[in-house]
């Protein structure tokens, strides 16, 4: 396979995992999928932004986070986001600390 060709098989995987979180199961609440695999849909527009970064692209945090939730996040938790339990914010708080904050 070239490398064009891989890279848009993977641009393609990219926007089905992008779809699948934003359309198909947006009952899948961040904090959950942090818990679990530590990373979330905020983790996706990070590392959204940061690619552009490196590439010489101005954006901000909230400008990635809305270029892959194609909302503002105001919205998307005011449509989805739904409240949690102190137990799962305990994990939340192991989960960012080892996936996000180290990484920073």
């Amino acid at each position: 396979m070239d490398d064009q060709t891989r890279i848009e098989i993977e641009a393609a995987a990219f926007r089905r995992l992008q779809k699948h979180l934003m359309e198909d199961r947006t009952d899948a609440q961040n904090i959950d999928l942090m818990n679990l695999a530590g990373f979330c849909r905020n983790c996706l527009a990070r590392w959204y932004q940061e690619a552009a970064n490196e590439r010489g692209i101005e954006m901000t945090k909230d400008e990635g986070r809305e270029a892959f939730y194609g909302m503002t996040m105001a919205e998307w938790k005011a449509n989805y986001q739904t409240d949690t339990s102190p137990e799962k914010q305990a994990k939340f708080a192991v989960a960012f600390k080892e996936n996000v904050t180290d990484k920073e």
